[in-house]
């Protein structure tokens, strides 16, 4: 491409984001995304269907354009935000005072840095969540809360970039993949969960960007050619409910809903629980917050 060589100023975060995709050190295994597709057919199949979903997605997508997109963060405000973190699942409850104690004048040259701003992604990312608890001084009672309020922002971060650019950005939130943990959604493709080549995934963007290509290559094998990055959040989403499903039935948080179906679990998880058809964000998103 020549034009790299004629550009002379600095590129913008969102021409120089040029991810590549890592090879996994571990196998991702083909009989389970086959599991994993057969699930979410059946978990949507009450609730309009894959389509239906992706037509949400796509809402999504089109309302952090609206917001956020071509240099709009310039003039966000704190209502934009909430708008925003209603489609977060895990921020929405925990963000929204630590943003409002940090300031619109804060978050407008955060969300500049973060979009826009010098260094990789992976250390924009980690750059916003740590200085937003910076910013909101005393919100975080103590270390345990501050801890959880920069886990809310780093996912509020990699939500943002991957919803203005979805084709770009693979979906880096903690619960696709956190080494931390060893836990998330990746984690559910792989045949032998335990063994100790799983730990040895990462969460650099390249290691996201290896996984999405070899799900964007299974979902082309079932003839899927349009929407693909927003078929990878669907099925990143049902391998993780499958997940909780299995390991903590019963013992679900409030939040995510006791006694939900697994439909319903996997549009909270991704954020699509509060849009009502195609374009509108429900009004009662906000009143979650706690």
């Amino acid at each position: 491409m020549l034009w790299f060589t004629k550009q002379r100023r600095e590129l913008p975060a969102s021409e120089r984001d040029l991810i590549a995709p890592a090879e996994l050190p571990v196998a991702l295994d083909d009989r389970l995304f086959v599991q994993h597709l057969a699930a979410l057919q059946v978990s949507l199949e009450a609730s309009g269907g894959i389509e239906a979903c992706l037509e949400r997605l796509d809402a999504k997508q089109r309302l952090f354009a609206e917001l956020l997109g071509k240099g709009r963060w310039a003039g966000v405000t704190l209502s934009d935000t909430e708008r925003l973190l209603g489609t977060v699942f895990t921020a929405r409850r925990r963000l929204y005072p630590l943003l409002a104690a940090a300031g619109e004048e804060w978050l407008r040259q955060a969300l500049q840095t973060l979009l826009e701003g010098p260094g990789e992604v992976r250390g924009r990312m980690e750059r916003f969540a740590a200085e937003l608890v910076v910013a909101a001084r005393d919100v975080p009672e103590d270390a345990r809360h501050a801890a959880k309020a920069r886990r809310a922002a780093f996912d509020f971060a990699a939500e943002t970039l991957h919803f203005l650019d979805p084709v770009r950005y693979p979906l880096m939130s903690r619960w696709v993949w956190d080494p931390a943990t060893r836990s998330g959604a990746l984690r559910e493709f792989v045949r032998e969960r335990d063994a100790a080549g799983s730990a040895m995934l990462d969460a650099s963007p390249e290691t996201f960007e290896g996984a999405r290509v070899w799900l964007k290559a299974r979902i082309a094998e079932q003839g899927v050619f349009r929407d693909v990055h927003f078929w990878i959040d669907l099925m990143l989403a049902q391998a993780y409910v499958t997940y909780l499903r299995s390991v903590a039935e019963g013992n679900l948080g409030g939040d995510f809903g006791r006694g939900a179906q697994p439909g319903e679990q996997l549009r909270k998880l991704l954020g699509i629980d509060c849009f009502d058809g195609r374009t509108r964000v429900k009004k009662s998103v906000s009143g979650e917050r706690s």
